[in-house]
């Protein structure tokens, strides 16, 4: 990944490759906590690779995107 992701232009699914790189931790710790269900990941193609959604690492952060009605979002249930 020749850019640094920044939380402005984040897309809406992560790797996690990019998770751990915005959390500054270990891709294996990312993985560890989607199975301990910090950190719920999407298993996209036949492969069952991993994408975590924006708005869940922001949570992780500590911060909350507005939504379009203007009321403070966060993800489901952990």
């Amino acid at each position: 990944m020749a850019d640094k992701l920044s939380l402005e232009n984040l897309p809406d699914l992560l790797t996690v490759k990019e998770v751990a790189e915005i959390l500054r931790v270990s891709t294996l710790t990312i993985k560890r906590w989607g199975k301990r269900g910090k950190l719920p990941a999407i298993r996209i193609n036949s492969r069952g690779d991993r994408r975590y959604k924006k708005e869940a690492v922001l949570w992780l952060l500590g911060i909350t995107q507005k939504s379009t009605s203007g009321e403070s979002t966060s993800p489901t249930s952990y």
